[in-house]
């Protein structure tokens, strides 16, 4: 049984499937053919390998212990992220009933366990570049609605605001705008405001609703100047929440999103977040603040604070997108909130904070990134 003849193919796939001597076959002919491959011996550790890898293809077993086939799709599709991601079904049964079942659960095909290689790959083959096609389409839509509408998700020059040296680093996913946003908002001459945003859920049509969500927040530090409100994180992110809770549009639509807001009379940044992840602080020492507030839109109140960090001499802060710990080497590693804050650390008095980061994380993932990356570093002069 070889795959001879068939042409290196590219993409992820997770197969899920409890028998080991299946498993192997399955793997060593999706790597030989150029396939990236995970295995996964049943639905449940199937999800948990899904959540992590997000491949470009699911192929599954049916019959399998702790959580079957028909469970781990169910599981997929209740999952914003991860219901979209093309699904097969590997049975050695194909019996009507089964087959019914699958394709009520959205599923793509089916593929018989005693197929010969060479169909196997050329059916995931055929299936990837299908979607690959599709997917060209919507990227030539979202390049033509960029450029149409000339919206900006990301700055293309860094801000200037005395005291402070104020960089970023983005790169979408595959060079398509992306879901993640960066936002700076002069207020006056002592006061700066930095946002951070990452839409998830829709990969290829992020870049709609981060322009939209790029919107709201500045529509809601205009409704703050314009109240008696205090203009702090918190109250900046209650008002997004709102507007974002009643916006039937995008009710799928979840975001994580930071607002800092500098204060160079004081020396310190008032700092808030929603679902995002820990902004990292370099001073004497290392540390990382967690905001508890949750994802925006997911419920009305959304529990949202302010966290006061001082910002002496030196001192630097820096925030970040799952595009960055989420990354992996070529042995599927991930860089993770550990790895980060060991790049972090390593930084001397002097360097290049982004420089060193930019190296550091393109020499960890040997530049190929799964996500859109991006990152903000504010630093006390």
């Amino acid at each position: 049984m070889t795959t001879s003849g068939v042409n290196k193919a590219t993409g992820s796939i997770l197969l899920v499937e409890d028998e080991p001597n299946i498993a192997k076959l399955f793997h060593y002919n999706l790597t030989k053919s150029g396939f990236k491959c995970e295995v996964a011996v049943n639905g449940r550790e199937g999800f948990e390998k899904a959540q992590s890898l997000k491949p470009d293809l699911i192929i599954s077993d049916i019959m399998m212990p702790e959580v079957d086939g028909f469970e781990f799709r169910r599981l997929l599709l209740q999952n914003p992220e991860l219901k979209s991601i093309p699904f097969i079904f590997l049975t050695a049964k194909g019996e009507e009933e089964d087959i019914l079942q699958g394709y009520e659960l959205e599923i793509e095909d089916y593929i018989i366990k005693t197929s010969s290689p060479k169909i196997v790959i050329a059916k995931v083959s055929a299936m990837l570049k299908t979607l690959e096609k599709e997917r060209g389409k919507v990227v030539d839509e979202v390049q033509k609605a960029a450029d149409n509408m000339g919206a900006k998700v990301v700055p293309e020059e860094f801000p200037s605001f005395a005291g402070f040296d104020i960089k970023h680093w983005h790169v979408p996913f595959k060079n398509i705008p992306g879901g993640d946003f960066i936002d700076y908002i002069n207020l006056d001459d002592s006061r700066l405001i930095v946002v951070l945003g990452d839409v998830m859920g829709k990969r290829w049509g992020a870049w709609y609703f981060a322009v939209a969500y790029a919107g709201y927040v500045r529509s809601a530090i205009r409704m703050v100047l314009e109240s008696a409100q205090e203009l702090v994180p918190s109250e900046i992110l209650k008002r997004v929440n709102d507007a974002v809770f009643r916006d039937e549009r995008i009710s799928e639509v979840f975001i994580t999103l930071s607002v800092v807001v500098i204060d160079k009379t004081q020396n310190k940044v008032l700092y808030g977040g929603a679902g995002d992840l820990p902004v990292i602080l370099k001073s004497d020492e290392v540390i990382t603040i967690k905001s508890k507030g949750l994802l925006l839109g997911f419920t009305k109140e959304g529990d949202y604070k302010d966290y006061e960090i001082p910002m002496n001499t030196g001192n630097e802060l820096f925030l970040i997108t799952d595009g960055i710990i989420e990354s992996r080497d070529k042995d599927g590693n991930m860089l993770g909130q550990e790895g980060l804050m060991k790049i972090v650390s390593e930084i001397k008095d002097g360097e290049d904070s982004l420089e060193k980061i930019k190296t550091g994380f393109i020499d960890f993932t040997q530049n190929d990134f799964e996500d859109d990356v991006s990152l903000v570093i504010i630093k006390s002069l």
